[in-house]
């Protein structure tokens, strides 16, 4: 408070001298320059020329606080233009997030222009181009990514792919992964996407001819990889099978695409069943008895006991004889009584055909048994034992009908 007061007293003081001054001596300024004439007292001109600096001086301090603000002074300054990004990109990655394509799209397109690493933000945005059917858009805007950031080709691309398989343009995709591919051979995404694609598209050759490169560059975990190349030749076996509208045909090439597969992989179980199921279904039962008898011999598998079921061999009798030796070591397995049943049914043995059938369904209640045991009974005239296996048969290959409504019987 006391250093208010002498700061008052000093200005008070100052501004009584100052008086004094002026009221004891004016002073003269004149200034003249051809028809220009300026004439006045002194302390009038300093006035003016203090008034002068302070508008210099105030106009200086105006313009740097439009251009530094970032409040209501200036709502195009550097912060604030920043900030309104910031707004963009945390409202269009929201809007990505929960499906607002339209509003996704306008952010991000906003916010990449205005960033300096703007990649996250075209992609994003050409993904809700693509969403919302704007395909010229969205290939457009992952263009100007590639131009903004070209060192970034490798990661446009593969979004590229993927947009392209989700408007299904697998075409498309396929020419996109194959380039980089080539570019890129020991790129993990480029294999798994190339992958997933020949998948989609069914061509399990392409998968085949990619499964050594996946395995080198360990695309996939070990057990995914196995199952993938199972599936593989599995698939091209049925694709073999059924390239030619000639059985005849259909079986020789089905028997080239068996003889490319390996001695291991002739052993496994999901392949044997590709095998012989196609063979069974180009009439071919003598071979694909045989096949699995050797198979079930070398390995047990209860896929493969319920297709030897299915078969009519060359010699029935020893079909039946050579299932039963199975069944001491698997007597509770549903499907190989299942097929013991067949099998019993094929020789006409109706009586050991029930008491197997009924086997089956005491340890699994099986659709398919509940269809054999109603033929057998409807033959042998139990009608309403057999109606009751068949409508059980029924709801098991479809539990949802239990959930379906049915109309109130009529009274009579």
């Amino acid at each position: 408070m006391k250093r208010f007061y002498v700061i008052l007293f000093v200005v008070i003081a100052a501004a009584a001298l100052l008086g004094l001054a002026i009221a004891e001596h004016a002073g003269y300024v004149l200034i003249a320059y051809k028809n220009f004439r300026y004439e006045s007292s002194l302390w009038a001109t300093l006035a003016l020329l203090a008034v002068i600096w302070l508008v210099a001086w105030g106009g200086k301090v105006l313009i740097e606080l439009l251009t530094t603000s970032g409040g209501v002074v200036n709502p195009w300054s550097r912060r604030n233009r920043s900030r309104r990004v910031q707004i963009a990109i945390e409202h269009g990655q929201m809007d990505l997030a929960e499906g607002r394509w339209a509003s996704a799209q306008r952010h991000l397109h906003r916010a990449a222009e205005a960033e300096r690493q703007p990649l996250m933000y075209y992609l994003g945005a050409a993904r809700a181009a693509n969403e919302l059917g704007l395909y010229d858009e969205s290939d457009s805007l992952l263009e100007r990514a590639l131009e903004r950031q070209p060192q970034a080709e490798l990661a446009i691309a593969l979004s590229h792919a993927q947009l392209q398989t989700d408007r299904n343009d697998t075409e498309g995709a396929l020419v996109t992964l194959q380039v980089m591919h080539e570019r890129h051979p020991h790129s993990v995404q480029v294999l798994r996407q190339l992958q997933r694609l020949h998948q989609q598209r069914g061509d399990w050759s392409a998968v085949i001819r990619l499964l050594p490169e996946l395995r080198k560059d360990k695309a996939l975990p070990p057990s995914e990889l196995a199952e993938l190349e199972r599936r593989a030749w599995g698939e091209n076996l049925t694709l073999a099978a059924q390239r030619e509208d000639d059985g005849a045909v259909g079986l020789q090439s089905l028997n080239r695409a068996w003889q490319q597969l390996t001695a291991a992989q002739r052993q496994e179980p999901q392949l044997v069943l590709a095998y012989a199921e196609q063979l069974r279904q180009l009439g071919a039962e003598v071979e694909a008895e045989e096949i699995l008898r050797a198979a079930l011999k070398h390995k047990y598998d209860s896929h493969l006991a319920r297709l030897y079921g299915l078969l009519r061999g060359s010699d029935p009798a020893r079909q039946l004889h050579v299932a039963e030796g199975w069944l001491k070591d698997h007597p509770q397995d549903p499907s190989l009584l299942l097929t013991l049943g067949r099998l019993c049914l094929q020789s006409s043995l109706w009586g050991k055909a029930r008491d197997y059938l009924e086997s089956s369904l005491r340890v699994q209640r099986n659709p398919e048994a509940c269809a054999e045991l109603a033929r057998l009974l409807a033959q042998l005239g139990d009608t309403e034992r057999s109606n009751q296996l068949f409508q059980e048969g029924l709801v098991l290959l479809d539990k949802r009908l239990l959930a379906l409504p049915l109309p109130v019987p009529a009274h009579v």
